[in-house]
């Protein structure tokens, strides 16, 4: 997410595309980028999304760098495929979900791990139809919900590895972001007031390494955490991005989840760190409780 206030956007872009790189340290399935900021020429209504098979560096195009350089916010996911074929695209994110209304624009997010989205389906029916990737359930769950209280209640509902960021296509300078339980998730923020999100926090490391970027500010998310960052936009303003609003929850996950693959990526101290604050409840696959 972009500060107004940058003096050169080609540095967080760059930031953008070393991150993705990174990330196919998580996927190589499948990738994609979603470029959201409300111009035209961004297409989708102001959102466009490139997606395909293989490693994130194959998916990005360099003619897509100015468009970048231009959006507010920009999504990039890397997958494997699981569940679904490394064959189907369509199963990556980003993805974009209709909205509950004909007035809404729906959302547009990326999910990383696995939930039992027959469960979902179960429990929330008219939002999460038969069909789709557990992620895509998801998101269409949390379609039209504002409000802390009625985001964390579709989020306490998810069962399994969970980490989300989506843009409420009609608020397009506000971005959602949660960790459920286990799936890691840090958020950084540079010296130009810019927020990034990624999966890893040493990839904020490598990336001063190799960018002119630097970060003020690198947290990993505790489980069960949600925030809204963005700026209000209010109409003649220029605001600096900012936590608008955040909350905590109580994740849950199935025994099965609980793997040190969750952690592939990381250095020894960050993942004892982020071990040590887990709090997530155990959930039986038939979704009672575990004593």
């Amino acid at each position: 997410m972009r500060s107004p206030f940058a003096d050169d956007p080609g540095r967080a872009s760059d930031v953008f595309v070393t991150l993705g790189s990174l990330a196919e340290e998580r996927g190589t399935d499948a990738a994609g980028v979603a470029l959201l900021g409300g111009w035209p020429g961004l297409g989708h209504d102001g959102c466009r999304v490139v997606k395909g098979r293989g490693r994130f560096s194959a998916v990005w195009r360099t003619e897509l760098l100015a468009e970048l350089d231009r959006a507010p916010v920009a999504m990039g996911h890397t997958r494997w495929a699981a569940p679904g074929s490394p064959a189907d695209a369509a199963g990556a994110g980003p993805m974009l979900v209709a909205g509950p209304g004909p007035k809404s624009a729906g959302i547009a997010g990326t999910h990383d791990g696995d939930v039992d989205a027959a469960a979902l389906r179960a429990r929330f029916a008219p939002s999460a139809p038969p069909g789709g990737a557990g992620g895509e359930a998801i998101l269409r769950l949390l379609a039209g919900r504002r409000g802390s209280s009625r985001v964390t209640e579709a989020l306490e509902a998810l069962v399994g590895r969970t980490a989300l960021a989506w843009v409420d296509r009609d608020r397009p300078t506000q971005v959602h972001l949660a960790r459920a339980a286990l799936s890691p998730l840090a958020v950084a923020v540079d010296s130009e007031q810019n927020i990034y999100w990624a999966s890893n926090p040493r990839w904020f490391r490598v990336v001063q390494r190799y960018t002119r970027v630097r970060f003020a500010t690198i947290v990993m998310l505790r489980e069960g955490t949600y925030m809204r960052v963005g700026t209000e936009r209010a109409p003649g303003r220029r605001d600096r991005p900012q936590v608008l609003a955040a909350a905590s929850f109580v994740p849950a996950a199935r025994p099965a989840d609980r793997d040190d693959r969750v952690w592939a990526g990381f250095t020894e101290a960050d993942r004892d760190r982020d071990r040590a604050t887990l709090r997530h409840r155990l959930v039986s696959p038939d979704l009672a409780p575990v004593a």
